[in-house]
């Protein structure tokens, strides 16, 4: 099947054709042609699988067919709301891109800038809005937004708006949309809270699942070295000399570790970044767009902050820290190896971590691959000073035989 085989119009056949996209992925295939129907959507799709395009192109097909009853000032027909500002941005640029040759207009209204770039925008009139909960919320009391002509209403990512604690924005939203509408509602995950919620929204939907969250994409390779916490450092910069990893995402748990871990880079003169919650708007943007350019190898960031980022063809993600809910594992490994590419996710396990790795083995029904060949292999059991001192020798020791006897160059993670 092609996108010419969904009765998508011409205008935005071209724009996809201009991003060479050409056969759609499972999600698009199953969205799209109920979205086209006017049919609310119940979807459960996890990141990487395709689903802005799944909603954006039919809505702009939508608002672009209705463009001849609309007269006057352009008014707000569309409305996606998601959790983050990355998000928010991700989705700005996909309806500019497919709607290019349609007329449409777009904005993005997020918090932690200054919003009057953002409300000139909205007295300018637009047809589709996309914006963070809080944002939207504050430019609605102020009278800048109104939601009473929207037609068509996306909730994206719901199960992280809820773990964000978006709930009862969510409800206020809601509450000012006209009963009359298109509701699409989209969720990696579809918790009892979620389905809930869902029927506060939905009318009648068609549910449309793709990948659960148990799976991982076959192409991406997944392997797991472990190791002590004091060596995590060490044995980072060790996996980093691996000159095929030319662009990684590396995940931490927290943003103190997000920051050290990149700070620790920086002086092994390997250039990179941070990003979580704490970093301004702007120092994210940037951090993110020197990372899509290549000036920044290595882009540190945690899950909230990662949720949206949509590297093209990126290929390398590790896991500094194994994330002790199994379903994050999939979430973050699903950054790379996206719509068909190739992936390579290396985990780092203390020995804290490693009922963890048994719980995310248990969920994805796969035992991930080993690495025996590491100058800073784990032992879990406590010792004595006389056994440690005895330790850090053999690590050496060992550290020592690796290295000479690996060969210049040669890299674990070739292209296979």
């Amino acid at each position: 099947m092609q996108f010419k085989d969904l009765k998508i119009i011409e205008p935005i056949l071209r724009a996809l054709k201009d991003n060479q996209y050409v056969t759609p992925t499972p999600i698009q295939q199953k969205s799209i042609p109920h979205i086209l129907d006017r049919r609310d959507i119940l979807g459960s799709a996890q990141t990487g699988t395709g689903k802005t395009a799944a909603f954006a192109v039919p809505i702009l097909q939508h608002l672009y067919n209705d463009q001849h009853n609309n007269r006057g000032r352009r008014k707000i027909k569309s409305l996606i709301v998601t959790p983050t500002r990355e998000l928010a941005i991700q989705i700005g640029e996909s309806f500019t891109s497919y709607g290019k040759y349609t007329g449409l207009k777009n904005t993005v209204v997020f918090g932690g800038v200054n919003q009057g770039p953002q409300t000139n925008q909205l007295n300018r009139g637009i047809d589709i809005l996309i914006a963070t909960p809080g944002r939207l919320l504050d430019l609605m009391d102020q009278g800048y937004i109104s939601l009473k002509d929207v037609e068509y209403f996306v909730l994206d990512e719901a199960d992280r708006m809820l773990d964000m604690g978006f709930i009862n924005d969510i409800k206020k939203i809601i509450a000012k949309l006209p009963a009359k509408r298109q509701s699409l509602y989209f969720s990696a995950t579809m918790p009892n809270s979620i389905v809930e919620l869902s029927k506060k929204i939905l009318n009648n939907p068609v549910k449309v699942n793709v990948s659960p969250v148990s799976s991982t994409a076959e192409t991406i390779q997944q392997y797991l070295y472990y190791t002590n916490r004091a060596d995590k450092n060490d044995l980072l910069i060790h996996i980093l000399q691996d000159d095929n990893i030319d662009q990684v995402l590396i995940f931490s748990r927290t943003k103190h570790g997000a920051d050290r871990i990149a700070r620790n880079l920086k002086k092994k003169k390997i250039r990179a970044e941070a990003i979580h919650g704490d970093k301004s708007q702007n120092q994210r943007q940037k951090a993110l767009s020197m990372f899509k350019e290549r000036k920044v190898r290595v882009l540190v960031a945690t899950d909230i902050a990662a949720r949206g980022i949509d590297i093209d063809k990126l290929r390398f993600v590790i896991n500094f820290d194994i994330p002790n809910v199994a379903e994050t594992y999939v979430h973050r490994i699903g950054r790379s190896g996206r719509a068909g590419e190739e992936g390579v996710a290396i985990s780092i396990c203390e020995p804290e971590e490693n009922a963890f790795v048994k719980d995310i083995e248990k969920l994805i029904n796969r035992e991930i691959e080993v690495v025996i060949d590491s100058p800073y292999p784990q032992t879990d059991k406590p010792m004595t000073t006389s056994e440690k001192k005895e330790w850090e020798k053999e690590k050496q020791r060992r550290k020592r035989e690796f290295f000479a006897n690996r060969k210049p160059k040669q890299g674990r993670f070739n292209r296979k």
